[in-house]
């Protein structure tokens, strides 16, 4: 466990509550001790701060939103939302929101490929066994030579 102290004078404009703030932010906090100091320099509020070491990123830190039809083609972008609508119609059958079935990552990267089979799937970061076998089957056209139409065994 970590410790950090601010001393936030009464007259402060605002910036180091602004620092104390972003620091709060972003560390995971046990506990803060607070007391208000008068001395003849003036008063200010001390804060005694222990956190751990783990810092957290908010959403917006952490993943940027992507354009997908700046970055695919126009061919693969069209394939791109037929996937959406398919999985929106898979999470709707499902009973789930769609992200839990596949990412828009994972779905741009579905679309890149020539056939959607199962070991294809299997090849894209994020995209596991389970994963295909409980929703490979609405997005696999038509089964490779080797693998029994239907919902994935």
């Amino acid at each position: 466990m970590q410790i950090k102290i601010f001393t936030i004078p009464i007259g402060d404009g605002g910036a180091v509550q602004q620092e104390m703030n972003t620091f709060l932010k972003v560390h995971k906090i046990h506990e803060i001790e607070q007391k208000l100091i008068s001395n003849n320099n003036g008063s200010c509020w001390c804060f005694c701060v222990r956190y751990l070491e783990t810092v957290f990123t908010t959403a917006s830190e952490s993943k940027v939103k992507v354009d997908y039809r700046q970055v695919l083609d126009e061919p693969t972008f069209q394939k791109f939302s037929e996937l959406r609508v398919i999985r929106k119609q898979a999470a709707g059958i499902e009973g789930l929101s769609a992200f839990i079935l596949f990412t828009d990552e994972e779905l741009a990267e579905l679309a890149k490929l020539e056939e959607i089979t199962v070991k294809s799937m299997l090849g894209i970061k994020g995209i596991g066994e389970k994963k295909v076998k409980r929703y490979g089957h609405y997005f696999i056209a038509k089964p490779e030579n080797n693998e029994a139409p239907g919902p994935v065994a």
